[in-house]
């Protein structure tokens, strides 16, 4: 069983197999940035030995066939906090309550506001050089980074709002800095020669979840709150380059192996798939809490998605026979040849990592790749 082979090979991104971003931390970085927090390392050796393991991460994933390189967030701790924190007017703080997932409560750390938003001389656009410099014929660098609304959603955390709206008391202005701030970062990162941009967005995971909106939002709508994420979205990325990239990356909590909500992609499909201006959708599809493909019939006919059916989670090996034909499922409701395939999320989101090997991880990925090369050619 399965779906016919067929021709149509990717020449931009996304590729017909492909990684969300994050991968395990090494032991020798995770030894590195725990000396440097104690203060027994300087930020210059730090510095080296993230380089060292950008530098094997690269080769390895270009040895595994991967058409995208990153670096793995491997100079970040959290795959949004530190973007958060690299704005001006934005600052770490420490709070009483993590994030809350399946059984678990990760660190309590967050991103509040200490002035104005803007996006000048962000960190990230000198990471994301130490990428570009391998990039070779086929093989594209990427980098990621959490969505507008994602920014928006942290800044409007009971813990936060009281900062968010000392600043902003209006929040048309405070989505219109967000805009603003990411549209300096993207344009930075486009002169620093990037043409694929990823933004990582949980809003939604979370949103098609009633158990976390209406615990969060009292009686905010679904529709109201969807409206307000599309907006600061699409506000953030109007008017780029025409030869840049960018895809969005959804998903319900991607923390030491545990998630954090369940429901399927309808409640908020009509406003996310038809209207968000990007060119694909990196979607989590690997259990029955992301719900059946029929959402996708809602994803407008110039964009491509990416379905995660692979679980980054473990380092259990999908049957390569079911995934066929779950890809198969989707492409009643999206064209096959408008459809990729990748883990559900990145292995690492924080870089506290999920719990399997790196063996295992990159034996997940070749086996994504072994799928797409028998469904496409």
């Amino acid at each position: 069983m399965g779906v016919h082979i067929k021709q149509g090979k990717r020449l931009v991104t996304p590729f017909r197999y492909d990684n969300v971003g994050s991968f395990l931390r090494p032991e020798r970085l995770k030894n590195a940035r725990a000396s440097f927090a104690e203060g027994s390392i300087s930020e210059k050796e730090l510095k080296q030995v993230e380089d060292a393991s950008i530098i094997d991460l690269i080769q390895k994933q270009k040895e595994t066939g991967l058409q995208v390189i990153t670096d793995g967030e491997f100079r970040r701790s959290w795959w949004h906090l530190d973007f958060m924190w690299g704005l001006n007017g934005v600052s770490k703080k420490t709070i009483d309550q993590g994030y809350l997932f399946n059984d678990e409560e990760t660190r309590p750390e967050t991103a509040s506001l200490t002035g104005k938003i803007s996006g000048e001389n962000h960190p990230f656009v000198e990471h994301f050089s130490f990428i570009k410099s391998y990039e070779e014929d086929g093989v594209v660098a990427r980098q990621t980074i959490p969505a507008p609304a994602q920014f928006l959603a942290e800044l409007q955390r009971p813990d936060n709002i009281k900062a968010t709206e000392e600043f902003y008391p209006n929040e048309e202005e405070l989505v219109a800095d967000i805009a603003k701030s990411y549209q300096t970062v993207i344009k930075d990162l486009y002169d620093a020669g990037c043409r694929s941009v990823q933004l990582d967005d949980c809003t939604w995971g979370m949103l098609v979840d009633p158990n976390y909106w209406k615990s969060r939002h009292d009686d905010a709508t679904v529709k109201g709150i969807s409206e307000l994420f599309l907006r600061v979205n699409n506000l953030s990325i109007e008017n780029l380059p025409d030869d840049l990239v960018i895809t969005t990356h959804v998903c319900r909590g991607n923390y030491h192996s545990t998630w954090a909500s369940s429901g399927g992609y309808d409640p908020i499909a009509n406003i996310l798939f038809a209207k968000e201006n990007v060119s694909a959708y990196y979607l989590e599809y690997d259990t029955e809490r992301a719900g059946d493909f029929s959402p996708l019939q809602h994803v407008s006919e110039d964009k491509l998605v990416v379905l995660g059916l692979f679980s980054s989670k473990t380092g259990d090996l999908e049957d390569k026979e079911a995934i066929k034909a779950r890809i198969g499922e989707a492409a009643k409701y999206v064209d096959i040849d408008r459809l990729c395939i990748s883990p559900q999320c990145g292995f690492a989101s924080t870089e506290e990592g999920n719990i399997l090997t790196e063996e295992q991880q990159w034996k997940k990925l070749r086996l994504v790749k072994e799928v797409a090369d028998e469904v496409w050619g």
